[in-house]
Order: C-alpha cells, then structure tokens, then sequence
C-alpha cells in the first residue's frame, strides 16, 4: 500500500460517499420513519478517517444545488441522471449539521461541482507544501494524482499514488483525462468518441500518448493493431470535435474561487451538546454513547491535536449523590422514605442472569423527594478480600419484606419479571408491581428502539449508563457482582434504579396521553408478568434418555446423508460452509443460480435450496441434513443439559419485549421453535413428560388469526363460515371453485389453505404459485376468484394499506400498534414488505393480544380455585400447556377451554381445542 505522509491535509468528496451510502447497506430508519442510512454511511466513513489519521485540517466537499459551468458547456451534461430520491434529500440537511458539530469545516460552492472545489484545494495545498489526501469512491480523481496527492477509497480500504494509478488503470495518472474523454462516461452523460470502451482507450493512450499526440501521429493508429484500429483514423477525425468537448467536460477544475485558506480549515473542537441532539434524533445510540461519555474518535483526536479538555455533555444525575446502605439506620432511613413515596424504583443485583441460578448479591432503590430524585444501593452478598461488613439477609429481610411484599407500595423497574423471580428464590413474594420501563417503552413503540436500560437512557435521558463491562471486565475473567468492589459496584446499581425512575417519568406520559396504549398497558403487559415469572418458575419436566436416544439416531442419520452427498458431488466437503457448497452446486454440479449474496456470490440460503430441491437431488439432501443438525444441536444434545439441578427441570425464559406484533419469544430453550409437523419434532415433545399421577394438557386456539380477519374484515362468507361452524379452507375451496361443500377434493382444500394462510401473511400471486407448485398464471387465478368470493378481504387489505401509510402504524383490536417506519420508502421492496406487515400485524398481534389474555385469566382462575390440581407449564404460540392431577382432567379441560373461549369478544366464535395425553406430544 502506498505511504500517506503523517498528518495529511484531507479532503473528502462527501457527495461521491453520500449517493454510495445510500444505495449501501443497512437502510436505516429511525422510529418515526425518516432515512438516516446514507448518513450513517458518510459519518461511519469520516469517523474512520479521524481515527486513522487524527489530522488537524480536513474538509468536506459537496456539490451544491443547481447547475454547473459544464450545463453551460453542453446542455445535456447528465441529464439522464434521475432526480434524487427524496428519502436521500431528507437527510442531507441533517449530515451537513452532523458534519459541522464534528468540527469539520464544510464547503459547497454553487456553479461549480465538488470535484472542482477539491481539485483546487489540493492544488493550493501543493503549493503551500501541504501532502493532500483525498477521500472519494470516484474514479475521475485520479486525474489529480500526484507527488503531492495520493487517493483513499475508505469503503474499499484502497490508496492511490502515481503508482497505484499506473498499476489500476494501466496508464499514468496525467493520462487520466484523456482516457476519460475517450470512453465517454453514460452516467455523466458525457459522449467521448463513439464505440471506443476500456481497451480501445488503452491501446490508443499506451501506443501514442495523450489525444493532442494522438491526433500529431494520426497516420500511426492503424498500425496499432487493436480491433477497430484501421477505421480509428477516420473515426478520430470525424468525432474531433466531440473529443474535444469530452475532454473539458472530464477535465477537473484547478482555479476556483474558494473563500477560505487552507490554514482555516482547521478541525475543530466538536460541539458534543450538539452532537449528542443530533446523534439522539437520528437514533444512533453507540455514537450517542460515544458523545456523552466523551470517548468518540472525534473528541478524542479534538483532545490530542488541541490539547483541549475532554468534551463531554453536561451532567444531569450526580453519582455522587448516591448512598451506599451499610447500617440499620441507613436501612430504617430508605425504608421511611419508600413508605412514604407515592411510587420508587427497584432493582435487584445477582451473580448470574438466569433466574433460576441467580444469588441476591443486593438491592437498589430510587424515589423522588421534594423534586429531586435519591437513589441507594443496599450491598447484601459481596464477599471479595476487605469487602466492607454488610447487612445480614435476616435483618434486610425483615425490614424490607413487609414494603416489598406490598400490594399498597407501588413499584417501578426494568424488567421485573426477573426480578420477581430472583425475590421468590430469596422466600419473598414482590407484589405492587405497577410498572415496568421496558414494557412503557415496548407498548409505546415496539420498534423504535432496543429496550434495554442502556439504549432506553440513551433515547430518551441522552444519558449513559455506567456498563457492566466498565465494573466487572470482559470476558473469561469478567467479575460476577459479588466479587466487584463496593466503590464501583454502589454507583452502577443505585443508577439503575436511578435511571429507571427517570426513564418511567418521561415515557410514562407518552402512554397515558393514548388511551389504546394505556390499555395494553395496564390490561394485558403488566398483569402478565407475574403470570410469566410463576410459569417460568415452574418449568417443564423431561425425559432426558429419551432424548439421549432420538440425538444417537439423528447423528446416524446426518452420517446417512453427508454420504449421500458425498456420492453426488463426487467427493467430500463440509455440508455446513456455505462457501464449499457454492463450490459444488454451481460450479462443479452447475446448479441455476437463483440468487445471489449481497457480495454477488451464488446463494445457498433455505429459499434457494427449497426451490432447487423441486429439480436436484443434492440441495433435497442439503436441507434435510440443516433441519437435523439443528435439531441435534439446539434440543437432542442440548435440553438433558439444561434440567436444573434443582428442580428436575427445563425452565425457559419468556420475553415480552422482542417481537414487533406483541407475540412472546423464547430462549433457553426457545420452545417457539420445535417443530410440529415432521416427526422428528414431534419425537422431542414426546420427551415432555407428565410427572407422577398428572397429565399432560395443551389447549390451543383454532384458525385464530383467520377468525380475527374475519372479524376485522366483516366478510360476509367468513362470517358465516365460522358462525356455522364449517371447516374454513373447505368452506373457503367450496366458494372459490364453485362445487358443493360436501364435494371439495382434498387438492382443493390444499389450495383453500395456502391462499387462506397466504393472504394473512401478504402473499403474492407469485408466492403462492412456489408453495403450490402451480404456474403464476394459475395461482393469480386463484387470488382473484378468492377476492371475488370474499370481497371484504380485499377491502380490508386495501383499507388497512391506505390507513397505515396515513398513521404510520397499524393496531390491533385492543390498540396495540405496530409502527411501520418503511411504509412510505422509497424503495419498492421494502416498501411492500412494509405494506405485507401492515396486513399482517393486527392479526398476529391480536392473537398475541388473546393468547395473553387468555394465560391471565387461566392464571387466576387456577390461583382462585384449581392451585392443587392445575400447573401452567408452557406457552407455545396460540398453545398452552399444564399439568394437571388425573383424577381432575376430565373437570379441567373444558374449564380452560371456556376461559380461553372468552378471552376475547369477535364477531365469530373463539374456538380453543384440548387433548390429553402422558407427554406434550400426545396432548397436542
């Protein structure tokens, strides 16, 4: 790589990166819908120069509105170019605001392009003895290259010299104009001489010179002996005059008129206040956290280049102020000062996150008094080498229990779930739970951002937490809590609590100001916390052997097909490196490519390999092996691994903040994910057994989310459909292809069931065609008899699209909403995508919404009267499993049935089916 002198004067073509950026991934948006990726693209790139290079002058250039000198040289000078997409224009405004807070000086000079303005700063710079380094994606710049400046492309992490320039492009960079001029440039518009490309240009420029020596030794093109070169000459001549124009059309201004001298363009100190606006409205948190705690490459090299004082924002929480609880009288003091709060934050600190394994290593607490907010951390358990004499549990406990196990106390955290979990591990039971800043923040706007403390501190305080990396360390030898020392775990856990009091003070108006959220809220989110902490707690019993068995026989199986795959391809490889299986599908087997990755290599992901699978046996193989390793991995070898020690039991963790529609997630193990419908799933769930004397009972909804649009679409034939009680996809294939309900062939109920299921999930005419295996032609026939049979649908869809883009969300029957920044891109495909979401989520989501209900209510009624026979044990989707004493299964199944039945009112009937049996997959 060629050697850039230290400290270079940098000058960087902002608009080059800006459009690259923008057709660059990630599209970004914030959560109220506005583009902010091409300025991540430009910022992330200027960032990576500051740090590379810590320059103390640097300039970013943009080309300016309006037309340029070279209009005025030829009229058409790019006007194919199309108009700026307006997603683009919309965050030119905020970059040139990020740009100038970072202290970096910005020029755009009307008449003139960006190119121009850089071409004659780096000749000025060159003269006052400046080595110049210019930043830019665009080739026409090697023009500029010389001793003096040397080119950097930070996307493609390449450098130009005089060298680079001869060795990329095969001639010297004072030769670059000429070639320019000779190819012409489409996207400029730029004509250069007609049916010359790269090597017609070469030849001529490698063989005579420059086009003036071209056209000095005219008689010796033809002997140049390129394709063409016979017909050059006359070529040359007739087309001089259009050479001529290309050549000053390609040709970089040296001499425009630029205000300010180099020594002024100075980098300067960043205004961090502003930034951190800037950064905050744009949702961009880790440069946001950079800012605050004044650790950003800009600040930094501000610092080591201008000796000046760390920048940071000004401080708003003083961690000073925070009380480390070590005797009874300080616990007495904060025990007064909770009873007398109208409401205060809590907060558990432990030595592990899994609930389950989680020791209580102490306890945060923060209230407002007299318009200020105190905060305290109470240390119980930390036991490294002159750790200070704490409390003992017995005198907290004693204390502490009475206000915690309150319903009349009202409390406050982030996440309580978890912490209501580590509590009853400790023998106490946290009651007055009235608010949970992640649930305020997921109800409000379930992808405006992560839901995490930190990212909500960050979105809506500007303010940075202290993190458990900074205290504990990384890694293997990252501290559990217990071993942190006082003075640095007090201030992390009394911010905590801190932070979310603050944080429930400003979202908390947010919801209570929409009357739909503060019912999602109240009636759904939060009673259901406590009802998820107990069934977590509870867990689910598994018959390890069982398992042991199925994984043996999965991996006979995998041995099975890698030899198959083996056989066909001819030679062995690993069936799990995507590169290794481009090699074979495409290029040894030569397999159609169908898609390809982002970096333009043939792609091998499931949708590829399930369509090729139609035609080839291999990728059949292939898919087959992914689905079985997965399976070994993530239940066979991995579930007998996971029973606590204990309690003889699988305990998963539910999440109610990940999922955009409101649908509850899993992990550990993610028992959303086993599968139903082949048998080697179904042979795990046989591994989910009933303990001694009990049962296993699943009660699961049916068609739900075709019932609820029905109800939302007020179709006629739906309606009647299910008030009926027909078979639906029957019922469905009955009307669309026009035969007797009686006499639907099962390929045509098959039909009903894809276009049914398709239409909820947005489906296209081509989709449909791919999972039926029928021609477009024929699938787009079905679609359009449906809509002609249920016409409300098709009223719904097209009302609910319209709707969304004027809102910008979409809700369900219970007002839960589901923004949808990409609803107005302008991009085709992610404004579809958008589009299917926005059809999609009031049905998922009320079926959350239900699914949700339904678990309180069932909770209750087992806490009021069923406690002794009744065990809820899982949610799986619109499923939920119990466990349930034998003698009282036959009194319990149609109990919860009812309560599920009438968890919700739609204008069809709610129908929840039930089987028993001794494993989960017997009951299913």
């Amino acid at each position: 790589m060629a050697q850039i002198p230290q400290n270079p004067f940098i000058l960087v073509d902002g608009s080059s990166y800006l459009f690259r950026a923008y057709h660059s991934p990630p599209h970004l948006t914030n959560s109220k819908g506005e583009a902010t990726g091409a300025i991540y693209g430009v910022v992330n790139m200027l960032k990576s120069l500051i740090r590379q290079f810590e320059p103390t002058h640097m300039v970013v250039v943009f080309d300016a509105k309006g037309p340029t000198f070279r209009n005025d040289m030829y009229a058409d000078y790019k006007a194919h170019r199309p108009p700026m997409p307006d997603d683009l224009r919309t965050q030119i405004e905020p970059l040139h605001n990020i740009i100038k807070a970072m202290g970096l000086p910005l020029i755009s000079i009307e008449g003139v392009e960006a190119d121009d303005v850089i071409g004659t700063l780096a000749c000025h710079a060159a003269k006052q003895g400046h080595h110049t380094l210019i930043s830019t994606g665009d080739k026409d710049m090697a023009q500029l290259v010389n001793e003096h400046v040397t080119l950097i492309n930070t996307m493609t992490d390449t450098v130009l010299d005089p060298a680079g320039v001869k060795e990329k492009f095969g001639i010297e960079a004072d030769l670059i104009i000429d070639y320019l001029a000779l190819m012409g440039d489409k996207i400029d518009n730029i004509p250069g001489l007609p049916g010359v490309g790269e090597k017609t240009a070469l030849a001529l420029l490698q063989g005579l010179g420059s086009i003036e020596s071209i056209y000095e030794n005219i008689d010796k093109v033809a002997d140049l002996g390129f394709r063409g070169s016979k017909k050059m000459p006359e070529k040359l001549q007739e087309h001089k005059a259009q050479l001529t124009l290309s050549y000053e059309l390609a040709t970089i201004k040296l001499d425009v008129e630029v205000d300010e001298d180099i020594e002024q363009l100075k980098v300067t100190e960043p205004d961090a206040d502003r930034l951190a606006e800037l950064y905050g409205a744009c949702e961009f948190r880790r440069w946001l956290a950079e800012v605050l705690d004044g650790t950003s490459p800009i600040q930094q090299a501000a610092q080591h280049n201008l000796g000046a004082e760390p920048v940071k924002s000004a401080p708003t929480i003083d961690r000073s102020a925070y009380q480390t609880l070590l005797t009874e009288t300080d616990l007495n003091s904060w025990c007064a000062l909770l009873k007398e709060a109208e409401l205060f934050a809590f907060d558990t600190e432990t030595t592990s996150l899994d609930y389950m394994k989680a020791e209580l290593v102490g306890m945060s607490f923060a209230v407002e008094k007299d318009g200020k907010i105190l905060a305290a951390y109470l240390p119980l358990a930390h036991d490294y080498i002159d750790a200070p004499e704490q409390l003992s549990k017995a005198v907290v406990f004693k204390a502490l229990a009475p206000i915690l196990e309150s319903e009349e106390h009202a409390k406050v955290g982030q996440n309580l779930k978890y912490d209501k979990s580590v509590l009853a591990r400790a023998g106490i039971v946290l009651r007055g739970i009235k608010y949970d800043t992640m649930l305020e923040s997921y109800v409000f706007n379930s992808v405006g951002s992560r839901h995490d403390m930190d990212s909500l501190a960050l979105k809506y305080l500007s303010h940075k937490n202290i993190s458990f990396e900074e205290i504990a360390g990384k890694g293997k030898k990252q501290l559990t809590f217990n071993q942190i020392d006082l003075a640095q775990a007090a201030p992390y856990a009394a911010e905590d609590a801190d932070i979310t009091l603050r944080l429930h003070q400003a979202l908390w108006p947010k919801i209570e100001a929409e009357p739909s959220l503060l019912t999602v809220f109240n009636d759904i989110e939060m009673p259901l916390v406590s009802v998820l902490s107990q069934v977590e707690r509870n867990g689910v019993l598994i018959e390890s052997q069982t398992l042991n068995v199925h994984s043996q026989q999965l991996a006979v199986r995998l041995m099975e097909l890698e030899q198959e795959a083996y056989d066909i391809a001819g030679k062995e490889f690993n069936l799990a490196s995507p590169k290794q299986l481009q090699e074979i599908l495409f290029e040894q087997l030569g397999l159609p490519v169908i898609k390809k990755t982002p970096k333009g290599a043939p792609s091998t992901a499931e949708e590829v390999l399930v369509e090729l699978a139609h035609d080839y046996p291999l990728p059949k193989i292939i898919i087959e092996h992914r689905g079985l390793s997965k399976l070994k991995s993530t239940y066979t070898d991995k579930l007998p691994l996971m029973v606590n020690e204990h309690t003889g039991r699988v305990h998963t963790s539910y999440h109610q903040a990940v999922t955009a529609t409101g649908r509850l997630s899993s992990t550990d193990p993610n028992l959303q994910n086993i599968p139903i419908r082949n048998a080697e799933g179904r042979r795990i769930r046989q591994a989910f057994i009933a303990p001694k004397d009990h049962k296993i009972v699943a009660a699961d909804y049916s068609q739900i989310e075709l019932r609820i649009m029905a109800h939302l679409s007020q179709d006629k034939g739906l309606l009647n459909a299910f008030a009926s009680g027909q078979d639906i996809h029957k019922a469905t294939a009955a009307e669309v292809f026009d035969v007797a309900i009686d006499k639907v062939t099962s390929e045509q109920r098959r039909s009903a069931k894809a276009v049914n299921f398709g239409l909820i999930y947005g489906m296209s005419a081509f989709g449909l065609s791919r999972q039926l295996n029928i021609p477009r032609g024929e699938a787009q026939k079905y679609m359009d008899l449906y809509f002609e049979r249920f016409p409300g649908v098709l009223e719904y869809m097209e009302r609910t699209r319209e709707s969304a883009r004027d809102k910008g969300y979409v809700e369900t029957i219970f007002g839960r909403r589901l923004h949808l920044p990409e609803i107005k891109a302008q991009n085709g495909a992610r404004r579809k995508a958008a589009e299917r979401a926005a059809i999609n989520a009031p049905m998922q989501g009320t079926a959350a919404d239900i699914i949700k209900l339904a678990m309180i209510k069932v909770a209750n009624w087992i806490d009021a009267e069923a406690s002794d026979d009744v065990t809820m044990i899982m949610q799986v989707h619109d499923e939920l499993v119990f466990e349930v004493k034998n003698e009282a299964v036959d009194q319990v199944i149609p109990k919860i049935q009812a309560i599920m039945a009438d968890a919700a009112s739609l204008d069809v009937p709610l129908l929840a089916e039930a089987d028993v049996g001794d494993c989960w997959d017997e009951a299913h």
